[in-house]
């Protein structure tokens, strides 16, 4: 994929962010959400690429755009998969507190696991402890391999977990055994990235979450270096039918990074909606200006791009709140 793609899309989630961002401590998740997709939709039109939605909003009955199986693009450049999420923590927007995004992942056709939305067992670490953990490793084992590769003793490691009842057991465990944990509400793409960057102080995450999210995830992992592993978790008859429609002939499979996302040709982009660990989110300036903060990641590469924009909205009169 063409190196320029990176920065195509760093405008297509600014677009999605700051369509959302007016929407931010107002109480209506599904206005900030309708914002973002609407917005993020209307800017691929102009980019050059044959895409096609493999992790999106929902099915054609389900959503009226960015739905699985939706073409994107001029139809001109290269055959993507993209992964969307327009508005990651929807509930976060209606709220105003931290760690909100718009995020998109694209790979080579057929390189994106097709993942049903459904639950993912996930587990994620940074370069230090890449190709040394496994999901089905004991909590105990896993902190022990993470307190080496990270030079830190164990009580010294911060566990990012999600805040849930399915997690209550999780949680205690890592307590008991001895390391710190960091809880979090909702957007577990941020969560599962600050594992691979330095300064954010995040050595793990683990946890079940959505599986979309799992593969957006590891998109960006992959561009850090760190590591992913993950496995579906079907919850009744009908989505293990469903992984099987997919394609995925063993649903509880041990999914390794490359089973995620294939190769090294993929490229992340997110922009912050709210303020966060990874980015801050959008601050309108006064005078119809608006800034926004990007982070673009390519796999092949490893380059990693932070792109601060400032935005005159009195140009983009389609992002704005009337």
């Amino acid at each position: 994929m063409e190196r320029e793609l990176a920065l195509e899309l760093a405008r297509v989630t600014e677009a999605a962010a700051l369509a959302s961002s007016q929407w931010m401590g107002r109480g209506k998740k599904n206005e900030a959400d309708n914002a973002a997709t609407s917005a993020m939709r209307g800017m691929f039109d102009s980019i050059s690429i044959n895409g096609t939605v493999v992790i999106g909003e929902g099915e054609l009955d389900e959503a009226p755009m960015l739905y699985i199986g939706e073409k994107l693009g001029t139809g001109d450049g290269p055959e993507v998969d993209v992964a969307v999420d327009p508005l990651e923590g929807t509930n976060i927007v209606a709220k105003g507190t931290s760690n909100a995004i718009a995020v998109i992942a694209i790979a080579g056709k057929g390189n994106l696991l097709h993942a049903p939305d459904m639950y993912m067992e996930k587990i994620a670490v940074g370069p230090n402890a890449a190709g040394k953990i496994n999901l089905d490793d004991p909590l105990e084992k896993t902190l022990e391999i993470l307190a080496e590769a990270n030079k830190k003793r164990l009580q010294d490691l911060t566990v990012i977990i999600q805040e849930r009842d399915r997690h209550s057991e999780l949680i205690a465990k890592v307590r008991e055994i001895g390391a710190r944990v960091k809880l979090f509400g909702d957007g577990d793409v941020g969560a599962a990235i600050a594992t691979a960057i330095p300064d954010s102080g995040i050595d793990l995450f683990i946890g079940t979450g959505g599986a979309p999210e799992g593969v957006i995830s590891a998109a960006a992992l992959k561009a850090l270096g760190g590591d992913m592993q993950a496995r579906l978790v079907p919850m009744n008859d009908q989505e293990y039918q469903r992984c099987l429609t997919m394609g995925l002939n063993d649903p509880r499979k041990l999914l390794k990074m490359n089973d995620l996302v294939k190769g090294d040709d993929s490229i992340f982009a997110a922009t912050g909606v709210t303020d966060g660990e990874l980015l801050k989110g959008v601050r309108f300036l006064g005078n119809d200006l608006a800034e926004t903060h990007t982070i673009v990641m390519r796999a092949k590469t490893k380059t990693i791009r932070f792109i601060r924009a400032i935005h005159n909205i009195k140009y983009k009169p389609n992002l704005i709140m009337e």
